[in-house]
């Protein structure tokens, strides 16, 4: 026994890396890091706050940006309860049962990851313009607008994001298995209790880390949002549109850099959140990653 544990460490040295690539790999990856993600960030900040905090303030309540802001957060607010509920059922749906389709319904899932997002937002004008789409002279009947208004930004949103709540709950229910709750439900526990009890305190972890990707994607969506709001100022702008139309604008570019800080720093939070979740749940969290 003590020969092969002697065998294995000798293994391990000779497969190691030398102390020098390491350092290498290393200094490579943090300057990459620092070239495409933490330059372009530190100059964007300082572009926001080039001529100042007050110029930097007006831009962000300003009304069109106040409306955009606002169209945001209650896009993210609707779409990622709705990507909760749906990712915690299908993933339930999947790997607790066995159905013809399965498959299919697993490819379906990842079809917004295929997809273009303006792609699907083409598809959302097919289906809901209100001049030639399938659903055209139903929606004129009841008065429903679709297009250019805050349902096809929601719609369009729920389409993009979809696959991240439930892509994050499959491996972990997969790796988890059914046996605490096929023992809850032995010992009497109704489906609703043994869901509280047993199913929702395993997956809370990989629930609550999708919600936050989820709601970092909602709050900054830009193709499909772009193809169904109309780009209407103070309507049916989100935080994207309205920094690309101050950015085309004359002279607007310190007031897009502005809003861009601000939806950057709404990125940041989520990050920090995620970061928080990874060093007090890091071995959960770690547990859905392994298939992705």
């Amino acid at each position: 026994m003590a020969e092969r544990t002697v065998i294995a460490s000798d293994d391990r040295d000779a497969l190691a890396e030398p102390r020098w690539l390491r350092w290498l790999l290393t200094a490579l990856a943090v300057a990459l890091l620092a070239l495409l993600l933490l330059m372009p960030l530190a100059m964007l900040l300082g572009a926001a706050f080039e001529k100042g905090l007050a110029v930097w303030a007006n831009a962000l309540v300003e009304p069109d940006a106040f409306a955009a802001l606002k169209l945001t957060l209650l896009t993210a607010a609707v779409v990622v309860p709705v990507n909760a509920v749906f990712g915690l059922l299908m993933a339930w749906a999947v790997t607790r049962f066995d159905f013809r389709g399965k498959r299919v319904l697993l490819s379906l899932v990842d079809l917004p990851f295929a997809v273009s997002p303006v792609v699907a937002g083409l598809c959302l004008v097919l289906l809901f313009s209100p001049t030639h789409g399938w659903f055209a002279d139903w929606l004129n009947q009841v008065g429903l607008k679709i297009l250019f208004a805050p349902p096809g930004i929601v719609l369009a949103t729920l389409f993009i994001t979809f696959p991240l709540v439930v892509r994050e709950l499959i491996p972990l229910m997969e790796q988890q298995g059914a046996d605490e709750e096929l023992a809850a439900r032995s010992l009497g526990a109704g489906a609703w209790t043994m869901f509280r009890r047993v199913t929702l305190p395993n997956i809370k972890w990989g629930l609550l880390y999708g919600v936050l990707l989820c709601t970092a994607r909602a709050m900054g969506e830009f193709g499909a949002v772009s193809v169904v709001s109309g780009h209407i100022q103070g309507k049916t702008n989100t935080l994207p549109l309205h920094i690309e139309v101050l950015y085309k604008q004359f002279d607007g570019a310190t007031a897009a850099f502005a809003v861009a800080s601000l939806l950057a720093g709404m990125a940041l939070v989520t990050l920090l959140v995620k970061f928080w979740l990874e060093s007090r749940h890091g071995d959960a969290l770690a547990r859905t990653h392994r298939r992705h």
